[in-house]
């Protein structure tokens, strides 16, 4: 390896590491256990188990497979269910991934209402 040749800086002195413990444990570095957001993960169940009772239900009065009198009111529930739907399938399915502790999934990505 070559040397620099003509720095003004060669009055530096180097000093080992010191060995003695610094008051450093292996257990401050470690990852604390996750939690598991159960509150969330009830609602985004509940969110998707009414969306998509909704979402059936609603689809198959307007289809004509269940009669009802009043068949135009279903599209408000085919909204709502949608709109119920989607957010809850979305974290049930991240919940899912964590719990199997697939790469990139964890239970902070659901949000906690707390």
């Amino acid at each position: 390896m070559s040397r620099r040749r003509g720095t003004k800086n060669n009055d530096i002195n180097y000093s080992k590491l010191p060995t003695t413990d610094q008051g450093f444990t292996d257990a401050q570095f470690q990852a604390p256990a996750q939690q598991i957001p159960w509150r969330a993960i009830v609602l985004a169940t509940l969110l998707l188990v009414v969306g998509t009772t909704l979402l059936v239900f609603g689809s198959m009065v307007v289809s004509g497979h269940i009669v009802v009198e009043y068949a135009s009111r279903m599209w408000p529930m085919i909204v709502l269910g949608i709109l119920m739907f989607i957010p809850g399938a979305y974290h049930v399915r991240i919940a899912y991934y964590a719990y199997k502790k697939v790469p990139g999934y964890s239970f902070d990505d659901i949000p906690e209402f707390e």
